[in-house]
């Protein structure tokens, strides 16, 4: 297989998928309506809702949805061969991916910018609304604990990548204010800041600047970093804390000031990246021969179905994609219009982008062999950096711009990719307990209160669950609230008396294939690991994922339940109508 025939086969799904099919249900069944104001107009708060340039807000939509889980997903997910991988990333992404993003968008935007808890009370029953948002508040605390641990433990140790991660941050903030302050044009703006970006990553590499991290690190002259308590040593407990920071300013900084500008810069980024990867793939034309097709049913981390389902997360469909879409893109869209370009466009570019981390492991490293040796599904963050710096070699990158630029650039890609989903998930889960237990105790609603819970709740999970355990249950987690909030678009299509089978299938697929992959690893934690662990920090992390898995079964079933008696109550209203 030829690694072009592959990227032509996601070109393929593109013009199909949203020039037909995506094309078809926006003007046919949803009908968006240009002249209608928007949430973003309406209620203009400055924080939350903000109408944001169509552009602007691709950047943003995109770099809000693409964050680790289409990198590492296929790269984990090849184990089972490249066949597999693949169709899913194609197929999900045709089928059921831009489904929920642009539906996310519409139904967000249509209902006043309102919330998934406040829209599951009113369309599915009251008591819906505090269970869904306690799932959410589980399955965010799963992402930030997957990603916590890649850039913690994995990328921000490495020297290279500190400085010019923090002044890619520091140059979105200067983006913003040029933007909503000074009111610069946007390409002028856009092309100073990514050059700027792009000099702060090159600076990141300098010798100096590396000596000065491993000073901190305690890896002077290729020493090991100190072990300080766990398996966490001194760089990675620097690197955790500066996860926290930028988390915790990205969830209490006004959107427009931090999140929206920086994902922006971060966006040409990540873009430059995948056409600087591509570009070298068209130069290389490498093949898959090394690499087989399929290689058994069951692999380490579980069986095909359904685990494979839940390992490509975002690079197919994702759950946190409709919670960006419509809590946060919903209330900064400037026009009805702009929801299939924004939501189901960013979800097709996502495909590309997983397609591109798939051929980084099944054709950069030479082969299945080439594969294993870097490490496999355990090692995925690494792989992606070094098949990423390979592919643009192919035109000289590192000729250009010094020798390890590369393999710094991939690595600061993956941070930024995951950094800039994280802290509007702590921005989410401060929103989320505050919807939940606001009430009760005032004390959360402040937006510090909140943050600072979520953060010490991520410390907990980085600190002591295993990267590959819990990136299968945060992949399961996420799917089963994609399934939630196709879901929830189905009763609200019902209730607008629109046709909605092309929602209600990916739901039922989505539902049983995670509920399945819980239920799967709920049995590995407690019966198959368990019994088999010593040390008391793998029975914590066995029994925190046990849990989580058994608490989000629960949840999800009991909400499905009530949504069924919805749905019911629906078509009986429909049929009562019509006779």
């Amino acid at each position: 297989m030829d690694a072009i025939l592959v990227l032509l086969v996601g070109i393929v799904a593109i013009i199909i998928g949203y020039g037909f099919y995506a094309k078809t249900i926006n003007t046919k069944i949803l009908q968006p309506d240009p002249a209608k104001a928007t949430p973003a107009k309406m209620y203009m708060d400055g924080v939350d809702f903000t109408p944001a340039n169509r552009n602007v807000l691709f950047g943003y939509q995109f770099k809000s949805i693409a964050a680790l889980g289409p990198i590492l997903g296929p790269i984990v997910a090849v184990q089972w061969g490249w066949l597999p991988a693949l169709l899913w990333i194609v197929f999900g992404t045709f089928f059921i991916g831009w489904v929920q993003d642009y539906s996310s968008i519409i139904m967000g935007v249509r209902e006043e910018g309102q919330s998934f808890g406040a829209l599951s009370y009113r369309l599915i029953s009251p008591r819906s609304r505090l269970i869904l948002i306690t799932f959410i508040y589980f399955y965010l605390l799963l992402i930030m604990g997957a990603f916590g641990l890649q850039v913690g433990f994995v990328l921000l140790t490495n020297p290279a990548v500190p400085l010019g991660v923090l002044l890619v941050i520091l140059i979105g903030v200067v983006a913003g204010q040029m933007t909503y302050k000074w009111k610069v044009d946007i390409l002028l703006t856009s092309v100073l800041t990514v050059i700027l970006a792009f000099v702060g990553i090159w600076l990141g590499t300098q010798a100096g600047v590396m000596n000065f991290w491993r000073s901190l690190f305690g890896t002077t002259g290729g020493a090991t970093s100190p072990t300080l308590f766990l398996e966490v040593t001194q760089a990675r407990f620097i690197g955790t804390i500066l996860v926290l920071v930028i988390c915790y300013l990205g969830a209490v900084l006004p959107i427009w000031r931090w999140a929206q500008p920086i994902n922006y810069v971060a966006f040409w980024i990540v873009f430059l990246g995948i056409l600087g990867g591509i570009i070298g793939l068209l130069i290389w034309r490498p093949g898959m021969e090394g690499f087989p097709a399929f290689t058994t049913f069951t692999i380490g981390i579980g069986p095909l179905w359904p685990i494979l389902f839940v390992t490509i997360a975002c690079g197919a469909i994702s759950g946190w994609h409709s919670l960006v879409s419509s809590s946060g893109t919903a209330r900064q869209l400037e026009s009805e219009a702009d929801a299939l370009y924004v939501g189901g466009g960013a979800m097709f570019l996502e495909m590309i982008f997983a397609i591109m981390a798939f051929l980084t492991a099944t054709v950069a490293l030479g082969g299945m062999t080439g594969y294993v040796d870097a490490g496999g599904g355990g090692a995925a963050a690494a792989i992606f950096s070094t098949g990423l710096a390979a592919f643009m070699n192919q035109w000289g990158l590192d000729r250009i711009a010094g020798e390890g630029f590369g393999m710094a650039y991939g690595s600061v890609f993956l941070t930024l990719m995951a950094l800039t989903i994280m802290y509007l998930v702590v921005r989410f889960m401060r929103v989320a307990s505050a919807e939940a237990l606001g009430d009760r105790f005032p004390i959360m609603r402040n937006i510090h209160v909140g943050s600072v819970i979520a953060l010490l709740f991520t410390l907990a999970l980085i600190w002591l669950v295993p990267f590959l355990q819990i990136w299968v249950v945060f992949g399961a987690a996420n799917q089963l609230m994609a399934s939630l909030a196709l879901l929830l678009v189905t009763l609200w299509l019902m209730s607008k008396g629109k046709k909605y089978i092309w929602v209600l299938i990916p739901f039922v697929f989505m539902f049983i294939t995670t509920i399945a992959a819980l239920l799967y690893k709920a049995y590995e934690s407690f019966i198959i690991n368990l019994p088999n662990t010593e040390t008391w920090q793998a029975i914590s992390a066995n029994i925190i994922i046990g849990l989580i898995s058994i608490v989000l079964v629960v949840l999800a079933v009991i909400l499905a339940w009530d949504a069924y008696k919805a749905f019911r109550r629906f078509q009986e209203t429909t049929a009562a109508q019509v006779a």
